[in-house]
């Protein structure tokens, strides 16, 4: 049985029907994986709440990408001295580096 379009009253995004395979898998309609621009093996999140089932794309992070702490502590120490204004101008910094 094909995918077929049904309309969902209040529903922000486009709406389809799919049907559980018998392995569990469930196909994402073809505009709706359009819409939220997935790829061939990309991953989802599943969750389940008060009935609903939610899939939301994930994107896994490689452990070589993420930050050492070392590295996190001079990125939360920056977004501090800009959140208190106490930043100058590259020009000023760039002149006191001598370049």
């Amino acid at each position: 049985m094909p995918n077929r379009d049904i309309q969902a009253a209040g529903n922000a995004g486009p709406a389809a029907l799919s049907r559980i395979g018998q392995r569990r898998q469930v196909v994402i309609p073809k505009k709706i994986f359009d819409a939220m621009r997935l790829r061939p093996g990309d991953f989802m999140e599943v969750t389940v709440e008060s009935g609903h089932v939610s899939m939301k794309p994930k994107r896994l992070v490689d452990a070589d990408d993420a930050l050492t702490p070392a590295e996190a502590k001079k990125v939360r120490h920056a977004l501090k001295q800009v959140r208190e204004r106490k930043t100058r101008p590259w020009n000023q910094v760039k002149h006191e580096l001598g370049v």
